[in-house]
């Protein structure tokens, strides 16, 4: 089972553990930020001057043209990071026991090229789609892949996948999360904060991991993915909270996906079985409820979305202004409360997944009751408005 959390663990967190290497994950971070936040700055004069400008259509929130191309700046950020992780003393090691960091940085620049082809010239559905099966094809390629799988049913089954099934739910896995959370992607800084959110969601699952294995290095990819998502998503986020200079366009939003895809797979394969046998239903399971949690709120919308415009007799990927966060401006809240509101729901709901094993069920089922509340609160209180007004 994981260890118990306890004091013991926050001090050694914050000293960098034994064998923890906090200090290199924070600095990897910090690195994703900064050049993110600058390459950024960059990026937003290339794309007005290669006519990378979206202009408000019908169904935008947004009324002025804006530059795209924001996901370019994230992948640079992103590939530092990387790069730097390969020459830090810790996690230096984590690149020789298994291609997870180089996978993504693979499938990642499949991913942008394909975003920036659609973000400039525009891609039809289809196109697009097959970019997406491509980028997680050769993540899957290149080693990550969900390989084993518990299954909570007759008292519990843990099944190792062979290689066409471990693909196949990878690519699968990996698809919805693109797609979800490009359809998130539809306010000044939404998707950014999202990814940020699960992104350290993530992480702190990893270090988890890390601490209940005693810092074994083949733990280290997920953290190290994670992190440099981290930072590039807090770096981008000055340039795209409302208003928003600058979008990531569809080069950023699935790259988030890719990479939450990526760091939840990667971190699927390191539950020791030895350590923790199929009793113990909450740590076998706590990959997909990682990744259930994160990525509620953009499947939901996904999900909506289709049954929607399908009952419509329209395609599944025909716009639309019916998304959560067109209903919450719709309930009145203003551009910026939509999106912090999004926000809080994604933090109580990735929290949900990670907390038990970082703070213990006695401390985490009253605090996510309680913030539960408040986001329902928070939630509801312009419609409670309008009803006493």
């Amino acid at each position: 089972m994981l260890p118990e959390p306890s004091v013991t663990w926050v001090a050694a967190a914050a000293t960098g553990g034994a064998g923890v290497p906090i200090r290199e994950l924070a600095l990897l971070v910090l690195t994703a930020a900064v050049i993110t936040f600058l390459v950024t700055g960059v990026v937003r004069k290339i794309a007005l001057r290669v006519g990378a400008v979206a202009v408000p259509r019908q169904r935008d929130v947004h009324i002025v043209p804006t530059p795209r191309l924001g996901g370019v700046g994230m992948y640079v950020g992103v590939l530092i990071a990387f790069a730097l992780a390969s020459r830090l003393p810790a996690l230096t090691r984590g690149f020789e026991f298994g291609t997870d960091v180089v996978a993504v940085a693979v499938g990642g620049l499949v991913i942008v090229v394909v975003g920036i082809i659609d973000d400039t010239w525009g891609l039809d559905a289809l196109t697009k789609f097959v970019g997406q099966l491509t980028a997680a094809g050769a993540m899957v390629a290149l080693g990550i892949a969900w390989f084993l799988l518990f299954l909570p049913f007759d008292g519990g089954r843990t099944v190792v996948l062979d290689q066409l099934q471990s693909g196949l739910l990878t690519v699968l896995i990996t698809v919805v999360i693109i797609n979800a959370v490009n359809f998130v992607d539809g306010l000044d800084g939404l998707a950014a904060g999202v990814g940020l959110i699960s992104a350290v969601a993530v992480l702190m699952f990893s270090i988890s991991l890390l601490r209940g294995q005693g810092g074994d290095v083949s733990a280290y990819p997920p953290a190290m993915i994670a992190a440099a998502l981290a930072g590039a998503c807090l770096g981008f986020l000055p340039h795209n909270f409302q208003p928003a200079r600058i979008f990531m366009g569809d080069s950023g939003s699935m790259l988030i996906g890719l990479m939450l895809a990526a760091a939840s797979t990667s971190a699927s394969g390191r539950i020791s079985l030895s350590a923790y046998g199929t009793k113990d239903l909450l740590a076998l399971l706590s990959p997909v409820l990682v990744v259930g949690a994160i990525m509620f709120i953009p499947v939901l919308d996904l999900l909506l979305a289709i049954v929607r415009r399908t009952r419509a007799g329209r395609s599944p990927f025909s716009p639309d202004k019916m998304h959560l966060h067109h209903r919450l401006l719709q309930v009145g809240h203003t551009h910026r409360k939509v999106v912090v509101v999004l926000y809080l729901w994604t933090a109580v709901l990735a929290f949900a997944a990670v907390a038990p094993a970082l703070v213990g069920p006695r401390i985490a089922v009253p605090t996510i009751g309680g913030l539960l509340v408040v986001a329902l609160a928070l939630t509801i209180v312009p419609r409670l408005r309008r009803r006493t007004g």
